[in-house]
């Protein structure tokens, strides 16, 4: 392996880990609908767990509401009870063939603990991006230990992981500033 593919490898796995955060941060609600969220649910569909995306269409008529419409109106039923048991607080109603979710003001509360799983979420990422850094470096400096590369491209390389690093948590930083102005807007 060269320091290029080394170098290669670590910016593709801090990319995984910036775009795991803005994931993350999709599934912490705001006080507006958001289709994202219902991303992580699973429906009981016909005795398997399927993802309801997989499922439905959704839409979003108003800022606060989200409407659900599934491929199969047999399904409803399912639908609306894995969403009504899910972590988001929401209480679906449908009229047998369409769900409404509306979603209910955040309370000063629940918007600094949606915070405080923003700013969780942003710091898991970017530990994640240091560790891809460790782990480079570590590949690095093997390579110079064995000779295979000198002392000044290994330096080299090694300033451009740090950039790199840099760039990628700044990257997490913003994402994570966005979310807490989201969560804080009334």
């Amino acid at each position: 392996m060269s320091l290029d593919d080394i170098a290669l490898d670590a910016e593709y796995r801090m990319d995984q880990a910036v775009d795991k955060v803005g994931q993350d941060f999709g599934s912490i609600r705001t006080g507006r609908a958001n289709p994202q969220l219902l991303n992580r649910i699973q429906v009981d569909y016909y005795g398997a767990p399927t993802p309801l995306q997989q499922l439905a269409n959704f839409s979003v008529p108003e800022p606060r509401i989200l409407v659900v419409n599934p491929f199969d109106k047999g399904s409803v039923n399912q639908i609306e009870k894995a969403i009504r048991e899910s972590d988001l607080g929401l209480n679906p109603s449908s009229d047998g063939g369409t769900i409404r979710c509306v979603f209910p003001e955040l309370t000063e509360e629940r918007r600094k603990d949606f915070i405080r799983m923003a700013k969780q979420a942003a710091e898991d990422g970017k530990v994640a991006v240091r560790n891809v850094r460790r782990n480079a470096r570590d590949q690095m400096q093997k390579l110079e230990d064995s000779g295979e590369v000198g002392q000044d491209e290994h330096d080299r390389y090694a300033k451009q992981l740090e950039e790199l690093t840099a760039q990628h948590v700044a990257k997490i930083d913003k994402l994570l500033e966005q979310k807490e102005k989201d969560l804080l807007e009334v």
